[in-house]
């Protein structure tokens, strides 16, 4: 596996081009300069706030993730290490192995994936080597609590940053030859703390604070290897010691030398890879680009998303500029669906376990949002929100809040208590999503509205519960976890479904159908009704949960409410892109109008993985909205894929010309701090669709299709994925045939495949002996556990074909 790798022979122009290390819960882009490199030491648990801030009300102010900036200075005066022709940074996505060569030193880099620590290894081979001086630095330098305390702060190597009522305390130390920078994030009951630790393995070192806002550790001149350990941790919990539990991951290592790091990395990695793959070949080397591409987004989620937390989809784990972060700290579920929506064929379950925690953790906050904001039963998850959910909030904010939202109230009618509450409210947030970024006059914050009442881009989507239910349904799909079905999805499928059948603006119109008024088509159409974002999201809701509960033998009452209700409900309407109508006429029509509810001057945000994000190729490709029809000329199909030519170079969907994607196939569309791959998270979308398309039929039989209508026959391919009720599939197409079929039964039970030769005899072997005889449009049997199924048209045997087209 070389394909997906990186590899640079000229060093990088911008810190955001830098190559990704990590373990799936810290992670660093590396880049360098003439003679350092550089990391920026990232979490997916650390927060800088929650939903009860009331610190960060402008757009792009709060932040998340960064815990310290490291640098590896090699050379203080010497002659460059890392420019011309000597230099070459390599990552080896199958060993999980980041190497930099430079003049006469090399650096091999691999992120621990058992425990939270990064290995460096310095290998200088300079006729004269110099000391090596590991500089971690804070990412806030700014002193602003000027009363007098200056010199104790710099005295204790601490430094404080206060944004209105948030406290943000970053502290350097030395322990036992250890250096270490700790930060503590409060406000109000919040509390969060990280700590980064860094020592120095097999040559002498000395540390020293280098200056208020750094602490440094030299490593002796000398020729040969070393090795560099930088360890990371944090904490929710005020009375946990973060500095100790970074400290403590260095403990199971201590003996160890950068060899054994190595090894445990690559087996680990190794294992990985072992659990699916997709292979393609073209004589165009579109498909092996194609491929690439797949592999590497695979790594990138491997490498950033096994921890408490999903990584934000903006910067991920590999934020370079400190705090600045466009979109600021919290999760849009369109942008993180495009990262997980489809992500379970690749056979790697646990990539998706931090989206499930993160949504499971907020369930009671959105229990209760449902109750408060919109006065219905059932769980209501915003489009936009902090880890935590959505905040309580006291009696009559909420009440107020809520007829505001159900449209009860005119907003110009809204009382001075509630504008004093919500104007120091984040302004992304969906609750408080009709805000815009004030401005100052004579002293005093302004907020105004984006000029549309209590409307905005994201305060009135409603059906995310619908779809997030969905996806936890779907693990169940996979993984026929009844457990999984009863304890962790149902509370969410059930609560959505209950929301949109209590919802004061859903109602039995004349026609005799359910009707819903008052709210937005995803981050358009705002203040219409039956818009088709929310009827979709209703039909989901309600057909979830009857399949749950039937599955569980649960809620049969409600069962047949849901389906009078689904059996009734109303056709989408065109919600239109007209102007948006005056304040009045919205408040006190039933159904307004459509409008278009964007201001020019409003911020909008892109979401989703690629245009046409649902469709079955429309993910894999760009070029417009609409399905691309399955009779499209390979050439124009695949000069589609993904955005890109064939030499990799980005064609920008949007065509305003923002996006950018650098060598490291990481895209900046969006704003500083915001570089994201949702781009390549649709292509494997894309490719597992059409590779292997798998649901479930209603009498509960899995139906499994191999290389669909919208495969290009003309690469050749051979994968090994994961299809609904545990069947690992493998299969290969060479020169237009589709060669065979593998299917591994994990947990057994009935399987139904489309015939991929249903003009020929077809050889079915059970465990390598000849089995039944099997023909038609579409081939059923039963399976037992652990059994491996082998399907070809007549010639060759299925071990003898299924093992020529292994990885």
């Amino acid at each position: 596996m070389t394909g997906g790798d990186l590899d640079y022979d000229t060093p990088t122009t911008r810190s955001e081009e830098g190559q990704p290390i990590g373990n799936g819960r810290m992670g660093s882009l590396v880049w360098t300069t003439l003679s350092a490199l550089h990391f920026q030491i990232n979490r997916d648990d650390v927060f800088a706030e929650n939903s009860y801030t009331t610190s960060f009300p402008k757009q792009d102010s709060d932040y998340a993730s960064g815990c310290g900036y490291v640098d590896i200075n090699l050379s203080d005066a010497g002659d460059d290490v890392f420019s011309g022709q000597t230099f070459h940074q390599h990552l080896s996505l199958y060993d999980g192995l980041m190497t930099v060569q430079g003049s006469g030193v090399t650096a091999r880099i691999v992120a621990c994936p058992l425990h939270d620590v990064m290995a460096v290894e310095i290998d200088d081979q300079r006729p004269q080597p110099a000391a090596i001086n590991i500089d971690l630095r804070m990412l806030r330098y700014a002193i602003q609590n000027i009363t007098g305390k200056n010199f104790q702060l710099a005295k204790n190597h601490t430094v404080e940053y206060h944004t209105a009522e948030q406290t943000a305390t970053s502290k350097l130390d030395i322990r036992d030859g250890n250096i270490l920078l700790t930060q503590q994030f409060r406000e109000g009951d919040f509390y969060d703390a990280s700590a980064v630790a860094i020592r120095v393995v097999g040559r002498p070192s000395k540390a020293r604070y280098l200056n208020e806002s750094t602490v440094q550790l030299s490593a002796a001149p000398g020729k040969g290897q070393f090795t560099i350990l930088i360890a990371s941790a944090a904490s929710m919990r005020p009375d946990d010691d973060a500095a100790a539990l970074a400290l403590a991951q260095f403990h199971p290592l201590e003996q160890s030398d950068f060899a054994a790091y190595s090894a445990d990395a690559q087996n680990w990695w190794h294992d990985f890879w072992s659990h699916g793959f997709v292979s393609m070949h073209s004589a165009d080397g579109q498909a092996d680009f194609v491929a690439a591409n797949y592999t590497y987004f695979l790594y990138l989620m491997a490498s950033s998303s096994r921890g408490a937390y999903p990584p934000r989809f903006g910067g991920m784990l590999w934020y370079t500029n400190g705090d600045m972060r466009r979109w600021g700290s919290q999760y849009w579920w369109a942008n993180t669906n495009a990262y997980y929506s489809n992500l379970m064929p690749a056979n790697r379950m646990e990539l998706l376990d931090p989206v499930f925690s993160l949504y499971s953790g907020m369930l009671d906050a959105c229990k209760l949002a449902a109750q408060q904001q919109w006065g219905s039963q059932g769980v209501w998850i915003p489009e936009i929100t902090f880890f935590n959910g959505p905040e309580k909030l006291p009696d009559d904010i909420a009440a107020e809040l809520q007829e505001l939202m159900l449209v009860k109230k005119p907003y110009d009618n809204r009382s001075a208590k509630f504008q004093w509450w919500a104007e120091t409210k984040n302004r992304h947030n969906s609750r408080w999503n009709f805000l815009a970024d004030g401005h100052w006059d004579h002293g005093h914050y302004v907020v105004p509205t984006k000029d549309a009442g209590i409307f905005g881009h994201c305060t009135h989507i409603l059906c995310d519960a619908a779809k997030i239910g969905a996806l936890f349904y779907d693990r169940y799909e996979f993984t026929q976890d009844q457990t999984w079905l009863r304890e962790r999805a149902y509370p969410i499928i059930q609560g959505a479904a209950e929301f949109y059948r209590n919802f004061p603006n859903v109602k039995l119109g004349d026609d005799n159908k359910y009707h819903i008024y008052h709210v937005n088509n995803n981050e358009s159409g705002w203040d219409t009704g039956d818009t088709p974002n929310e009827i979709a999201g209703m039909r989901l809701a309600f057909s979830t949960a009857i399949k749950a509960s039937t599955r569980l033998g649960v809620d049969e009452d409600l069962r047949g409410k849901w389906q009078e209700m689904l059996d009734h409900l109303a056709p989408a309407s065109n919600p239109g892109r007209g102007r948006r109508p005056a304040e009045t006429e919205r408040s006190n029509s039933p159904n307004p109008p459509a409008t278009n509810g964007s201001p020019e001057n409003a911020p909008r945000k892109a979401t989703g993985g690629g245009r046409g994000g649902n469709r079955p190729f429309g993910s894999f490709v760009y070029g417009g909205p609409g399905a691309i029809p399955a009779n499209e000329p390979e050439a124009q199909l695949k000069a589609k894929f993904l955005g890109f030519n064939a030499l990799g170079s980005f064609i920008d969907p949007t065509g305003d010309g923002s996006a950018q994607i650098f060598r490291n196939r990481l895209r900046l569309r969006e704003g500083p701090g915001a570089i994201d791959c949702e781009h390549i998270a649709g292509l494997a979308i894309g490719i597992h669709s059409t590779l292997l398309a798998s649901s479930m039929a209603d009498d509960g039989k899995p139906q499994i299709e191999v290389f669909t209508s919208l495969w290009p026959r003309s690469w050749d391919c051979a994968f090994k994925l994961l299809a609904r009720g545990g069947f690992l599939v493998s299969s290969s197409v060479k020169n237009h045939d589709i060669e065979f079929v593998e299917i591994i039964s994990q947990l057994g039970g009935p399987c139904r495949l489309k015939n991929p030769w249903p003009e020929s005899k077809i050889t079915f072997q059970r465990n390598g002996v000849a089995a039944e005889t099997l023909q038609g449009p579409s081939l059923t049997f039963d399976t037992a556990p652990g059994e491996k199924i082998v399907l070809l048209p007549a010639g060759p045997t299925g071990d003898q074909k299924a093992a020529s087209h292994s990885p």
